[in-house]
């Protein structure tokens, strides 16, 4: 069953649907599988992605299209599971015959549904996980990332981390991949900037942590300087929520990645806590450009809410695959590759350049700490730092030995 674009945006569907559009066009389109969570605490960040996503497919339409063709999107809902969303990206191929899959927050489940890519010889654009794995050791022609990853935030981390006065160090996250990595992205590339930084230990509590007190007492007791703390899309909000309640804030500095982007802020509202800081690739207020404020107000009158980072994946995304396809002049999967490939696109962060050699969107990344702000229900992020793409992306060197192994 087809819906219209308008009417899916307003209904926020979730699950197993398909969207189409536009209901007028029926024979050539061009097919985008969607698989991501949209039911759960996840949910929080990829909404924004299929919203706007949705919204530069809707311009795309009304001006022509894709070289004549209309661009046609179905979602399917992978609830954080691998062996679902696998299902779900394999119905999409089989049955529904789509030309590129997209997706998802699950980076476990983005490497399996990029194996599966590799396989069928079809476009996989992973939107938000965050395994610096998807194009780094298990890379290859068929996948790209549209967003920042693991090796990118410990980087961005450790120039901003680098700057300030802290010594001592805890580490403490989530015991699952994401955590670990981000935690040795920061520190490796730390200790690298500033070798005089000491870790005094490490606590790691499992994914969906019910109570961090009995950690954030331990941190404590240790006097650190500073605290990395490596939460996943899951336990971020519920930290937060922690460490307010602690005030854990008040009494070390501690980083953690999203922190300041307002997914993770908004669910505290006015409790969520200050002095937090962070990093993230998007602000609806930051950069103040022309650019992002005609997003933003784009975005807000279609859906009655401010584009949080997600939005940002989503429509560079649509960008790509609209410039892609023009660039290649063919609805064609190896052409529209081939033109992909180094390929810029203007975003409301500036233009944004997928990297060729790995297939790795180069994006800025926003270092700043949370506060308060008059007139806000939702704290922001104060004294922005911009850590530039060139500064965080791996480089090719370590992307060649990544991929030895």
């Amino acid at each position: 069953m087809k819906k219209s674009l308008k009417f899916f945006c307003l209904a926020a569907l979730v699950g197993c649907s398909l969207l189409t559009v536009s209901s007028a066009f029926a024979a050539k389109t061009i097919k985008v599988g969607i698989v991501d969570t949209y039911s759960g605490p996840a949910s929080t960040y990829t909404n924004d992605v299929r919203d706007a996503f949705a919204l530069a497919a809707e311009k795309i339409n009304a001006a022509g299209g894709i070289l004549g063709r209309q661009l046609e999107f179905f979602t399917r809902d992978s609830k954080f599971k691998v062996g679902l969303g696998l299902s779900a990206a394999k119905e999409l191929v089989m049955r529904e015959n789509v030309d590129i899959l997209m997706g998802t927050i699950n980076s476990s489940l983005a490497l399996a549904i990029s194996d599966f890519a590799k396989q069928e010889k079809i476009p996989f654009l992973a939107t938000f996980a965050k395994s610096a794995k998807i194009t780094g050791e298990n890379g290859h022609r068929y996948v790209f990332s549209m967003n920042e990853n693991t090796a990118m935030i410990g980087k961005a981390a450790a120039e901003g981390l680098a700057k300030r006065p802290y010594t001592s160090y805890w580490i403490a996250g989530d015991d699952y991949e994401y955590g670990h990595a981000v935690a040795d992205g920061v520190w490796e590339n730390l200790k690298k900037l500033k070798p005089g930084v000491k870790l005094l230990g490490q606590s790691w509590w499992k994914v969906g942590e019910p109570d961090f007190t009995p950690y954030i007492t331990a941190i404590l007791a240790q006097k650190p300087d500073a605290v990395i703390v490596a939460t996943g899309g899951r336990d971020c909000v519920p930290f937060l929520k922690a460490a307010q309640a602690t005030g854990f804030n008040k009494q070390v500095p501690f980083y953690m990645h999203t922190a300041t982007e307002i997914s993770t802020l908004k669910p505290l509202g006015l409790n969520a806590p200050e002095g937090v800081i962070g990093t993230a690739n998007y602000h609806s207020y930051y950069p103040d450009t022309a650019e992002n404020r005609a997003f933003v107000a784009e975005f807000e009158k279609a859906y009655g809410r401010t584009p949080a980072v997600g939005a940002l994946y989503g429509y560079i995304t649509a960008q790509f695959i609209s410039r892609a396809y023009t660039k290649a002049g063919a609805i064609d999967t190896e052409k529209f590759i081939n033109a992909l490939e180094g390929l810029s696109v203007d975003s409301p962060v500036g233009k944004v350049t997928m990297r060729a050699e790995d297939h790795q969107v180069m994006l800025p990344m926003f270092m700043g700490v949370t506060t308060k702000a008059a007139g806000q229900s939702v704290l922001i992020a104060k004294d922005i730092v911009t850590i530039p793409a060139e500064e965080t992306m791996p480089s090719l060197d370590e992307i060649r030995k990544a991929r030895q192994h």
